[in-house]
């Protein structure tokens, strides 16, 4: 599904502050190599474009990467947590089982008030979450949302397979999304198929207080590869078209940063030059929820991407989920 926002008579918002956290120092390929896993810093970044990730400390939490992220997004939108009236969570690493992470970032970041509550869509988290904030703010019901992706995959990563192990790291990314005049969010498109389920997935469950299964990633990364390719480019072009763009007025893509090949190869199919894709898998691996918001905070403050620009967010992650939003920033 997919919708777009012109001529209607409804409120608009758009993005007005963004952060980025990431917990910890760099943990380098080389480093990868020290603890004893059998990769070299060649093999990972030639196939995927990683050189560094980043691990939260074992005190810390989902909700704790979630609290430094938005902090920075609340003073870059000129907020405070007080006006904050909706906090959406995208996380597939949450703090316990329940409360929401969201209601324990609520909690952290003093708000009383506030609608709160998380959003598991594993890499497309942020976009799913992005998305659902927008229509409350649409629908007149909330005026001030905090909507952030947060991760701790380190916690659930198989250290004896290099083929997973190597790709993903910690943090957290946040935006404040305010009711607006003018139109920022100009389309926006979900789509979700369960038969892909077991191609990328964590079968693991608490039952009567014992894990069973094995709550450990496990994926088939060509299946991965080859999907994503194919529907991050279909989303693309669905979203140009539902808000009556040419392909070649987009100014910036911002995917969800798992691969560079990935990256590439949907550039490639959009005719769309590196330069106008925001990468930074190098610097902090598969932060799954979390990669998309780290890479706009990024872009939007080294000046990359500007007021007015028209900006791409895309995720695919397990479900299989993928989707995208098109905003002017």
């Amino acid at each position: 599904m997919h919708e777009t926002y012109r001529g209607s008579c409804m409120t608009f918002c758009r993005i007005t502050g963004t952060g980025g956290y990431l917990p910890g120092a760099p943990v380098s390929n080389h480093d990868l190599v020290a603890r004893g896993i059998d990769t070299s810093d060649e093999w990972v970044a030639e196939r995927t474009g990683i050189r560094f990730r980043h691990f939260a400390a074992d005190a810390e939490h989902s909700s704790d990467l979630a609290l430094h992220a938005s902090q920075k997004a609340l003073e870059a939108a000129g907020r405070s947590a007080a006006d904050v009236d909706l906090i959406i969570v995208a996380t597939s690493t949450p703090d316990q089982v329940f409360p929401s992470t969201a209601c324990m970032l609520q909690h952290k970041l003093g708000n009383r008030a506030a609608t709160a509550f998380d959003v598991q869509a594993v890499c497309s988290g942020f976009v799913y979450a992005l998305t659902v904030a927008e229509k409350f703010i649409r629908s007149g019901s909330h005026k001030c949302a905090l909507v952030v992706g947060a991760e701790v995959f380190s916690r659930i990563l198989d250290w004896n397979d290099r083929g997973t192990c190597v790709l993903f790291g910690d943090g957290a990314g946040a935006v404040v999304l305010e009711a607006s005049d003018e139109p920022g969010i100009l389309a926006s498109a979900l789509h979700a198929d369960g038969h892909y389920h077991d191609i990328l997935s964590v079968p693991g469950q608490v039952c009567n207080g014992a894990i069973s299964g094995k709550p450990l990633l496990q994926m088939d990364g060509q299946a991965v590869f080859k999907f994503a390719v194919r529907v991050l480019g279909d989303t693309a072009v669905e979203l140009m078209q539902a808000a009556g763009l040419p392909l070649d007025s987009l100014n910036w893509l911002v995917p969800h940063q798992a691969n560079i090949r990935i990256l590439q190869s949907t550039a490639k199919r959009l005719n769309l030059s590196m330069e106008h894709v925001v990468t930074t898998v190098a610097e902090h691996g598969n932060t799954s929820a979390a990669s998309v918001p780290l890479a706009l905070d990024v872009a939007v403050r080294d000046g990359r991407i500007k007021r007015g620009d028209h900006v791409m967010l895309e995720g695919v992650g397990g479900g299989f989920t993928w989707g995208g939003v098109l905003l002017r920033y």
